[in-house]
């Protein structure tokens, strides 16, 4: 097996063109896709592929036995899709407890006394928790939690910082059945208000507050002015972060986490629920309207982020994962859940990853972070400031996602901070998915910006306006077939939910990015479908105007909108930031629009090019094209309340 394997390695090899990592044979030899690969006879990576696509009945519990996962009993259908692909169910019958798997199982195990959570504050302290630890705060949180009322099915929001509470607190929420529903830790309370209202959460599970660049967030003040507009609220549980003097308490509403849990004596078993039994519930932004309220199930969310940590980050026990993310975006449960099914330590920072400066090179040094996972906005951010100074040799595997990767900041990541001997795992799925669609793994070559193919068990295609594959063309990134990451439907709305992916190709998850596929069978995005330009009647993703801007040695970050135009139909106005130290000079901008028509063409020449400081995101680091297309042109940019920065509009109206 050994020799047929490296035979058909080395092959792959040679039919890659434009590699920019490529695995040794340690690296094949610990990759846990290999492990797989190997128990199942599988000697190329792309045949594990077809057959996790084409035979879900062998491939998921294939999964579920690699990685030791543990359900209390077994599933009697692995899926039912006897409603539709849009409600398939998983693991039929099956009951688990995905607290046991993260936490409860490792401190019974030879890595009860391992660090499971470190903590780094902003303002320096460290803490750090074993799984023996973890196991018992865990227990002792759902005992407290219990005492309040709290049973299965209940809704708990947390609203914390990143720090091990959040990892206590999601997974005390399910030791009970709970279902946690975690808020951005940066938002205000009209947000805030918007999910307690729509989740009709319970409990909430909060800070006095936390630091964010050097700066204290009353975060408990937060959820009081919250409050007044949800209703469903009966307890606040106050964790004293800062412990500060003063802290506002409502009397038989509020208690402080520590005295809540001071009788708690953490024997309470987990609760083994249903496979099909509501976990998380997590809010995304749409276009228009509400946010949507996306529900996720024990042990569809278990499996699919497990095998995920597993075979695409490649990650094992002795691994310590640090992603720069928050609970409020899917990658802190992606951290959370898959990290701790892995048995890996898992490194929680206090406040902003950018902040100082230094600080994400520092904590990668401090605690050997070996699997990192970052954004390439957060990367732009970076470069500025310089090559890191730290050591930063821990590092084995680079996790990013967020948004399409422009070249130069690509190959910057790869060089600098993976000494170009890390591979760079760019996934691209969603809240919704509940993982990704789309990533390599360490078990092939990687090509500068690619995602590599379909994640394993995933029945990803690229097609035309009528739903026929394409290949070598640009078209919508599709999903043929249900999977177990997939959410079960938007929280008390099921026609919006189908309405959002279902309805325009039935039985076809319509995902709502552009992708292509390359001649080697490399998988790359183009952006979101709905931001795309249509200038002259060709069609261009706004990634690679942005990407074009980007290179121009003053440029920093930039969004490219599309704005109608009475001959073409619609021109490119491409909004910048600039480099620190450069000045908007009357000629930038025709060289910026220079450097995109020798890229891509005059036809897409950007007419305007704007300088602004600053461009909206949301907590994820994504740019919001559709609120600066808004903004410029007088529309309304619909949800706001996912963007970290919403000052970034007012800059950008100014600068029309």
């Amino acid at each position: 097996m050994g020799q047929a394997w490296h035979a058909a390695h080395s092959l792959g090899f040679e039919a890659v063109r434009d590699a920019i990592w490529t695995p040794s044979a340690e690296v094949l030899e610990r990759a846990n896709v290999v492990r797989l690969m190997r128990r199942h006879g599988i000697d190329d990576y792309w045949e594990l592929v077809r057959r996790s696509q084409e035979e879900p009945e062998w491939f998921w519990p294939a999964v579920v036995d690699d990685l030791g996962l543990e359900f209390s009993r077994p599933w009697e259908r692995v899926y039912d899709d006897s409603r539709g692909p849009e409600w398939t169910t998983w693991f039929v019958g099956g009951r688990l407890s995905l607290a046991w798997n993260c936490v409860h199982r490792w401190a019974q195990s030879d890595r009860a006394d391992a660090e499971a959570a470190v903590w780094q504050s902003e303002d320096g302290g460290r803490r750090a928790l074993t799984y023996r630890e973890l196991s018992r705060e865990v227990t002792r949180l759902a005992e407290g939690l219990a005492s309040l009322g709290v049973g299965e099915g209940d809704v708990v929001a947390t609203f914390l910082p990143m720090s091990p509470e959040v990892a206590i607190a999601s997974h005390a929420c399910a030791h009970l059945g709970a279902i946690q529903m975690p808020i951005f830790s940066g938002f205000a309370a009209p947000a805030v208000a918007a999910r307690l209202e729509d989740s009709a959460a319970k409990v909430v599970v909060t800070a006095d507050g936390s630091l964010r660049r050097g700066r204290a967030l009353p975060m408990k003040e937060i959820v009081d002015d919250a409050l007044t507009e949800a209703p469903s609220v009966q307890h606040v549980v106050v964790w004293r972060r800062l412990s500060e003097a003063g802290v506002p308490m409502t009397g038989g509403r509020d208690v402080f986490w520590d005295e809540l849990i001071a009788p708690c004596r953490g024997e309470l078993e987990p609760l083994e629920v249903d496979a099909e039994a509501p976990y998380l519930l997590t809010y995304t932004s749409g276009t228009t309207g509400r946010p949507k309220g996306v529900l996720h199930v024990q042990g569809g969310f278990l499996v699919s982020i497990a095998r995920e940590v597993a075979y695409q980050a490649d990650a094992h026990p002795e691994d310590v994962i640090h992603f720069a993310t928050d609970m409020g975006w899917i990658m802190g449960p992606w951290t959370v859940v898959g990290g701790g099914a892995l048995g890996c330590t898992l490194v929680f920072a206090e406040g902003a990853p950018d902040w100082p400066r230094d600080r994400l090179w520092s904590l990668v040094e401090e605690e050997r972070v070996s699997i990192l996972g970052v954004s390439p906005t957060l990367i732009r951010a970076l470069i500025p400031h310089g090559e890191p100074w730290a050591d930063l040799g821990s590092l084995r595997t680079i996790v990013t996602t967020g948004e399409p990767w422009n070249p130069g900041p690509y190959r910057w990541l790869h060089d600098k901070i993976g000494g170009r001997r890390c591979p760079i795992i760019n996934c691209s799925g969603g809240t919704e998915v509940g993982a990704c669609f789309l990533s390599p793994t360490p078990a092939i070559p990687i090509k500068p910006c690619s995602l590599g193919g379909p994640a394993l068990g995933m029945a990803m295609d690229v097609v035309d306006s009528e739903g026929r594959s394409l290949r070598g063309e640009v078209g919508e990134l599709v999903c043929r077939k249900p999977f177990p990451g997939m959410t079960r439907g938007f929280w008390n709305d099921p026609e919006r939910y189908l309405d959002a992916y279902w309805r325009r190709f039935p039985g076809v998850w319509v995902h709502g990015d552009w992708a292509s596929v390359d001649e080697d069978g490399y998988w790359f995005l183009h952006g979101r479908s709905d931001d795309t330009l249509n200038i002259a009647g060709k069609r261009i993703g706004p990634a690679e105007l942005e990407s074009a801007a980007v290179g121009h040695p003053a440029v920093l970050e930039a969004a490219a909108v599309g704005i109608p135009h009475e001959v073409k139909g619609e021109v490119a106005w491409l909004f910048c930031v600039l480099a620190p130290g450069r000045e908007p000079g009357l000629d930038l901008p025709g060289e910026i629009s220079d450097a995109a028509a020798a890229e891509l063409g005059k036809a897409f020449r950007p007419e305007r090019v704007l300088f602004v400081t600053a461009l909206p995101k949301t907590r994820s680091a994504k740019i919001v094209r559709r609120a600066v297309r808004a903004k410029a042109v007088g529309d309304d940019p619909g949800d706001l309340t996912s963007i970290e920065n919403p000052e970034a509009l007012d800059e950008i109206a100014r600068a029309l």
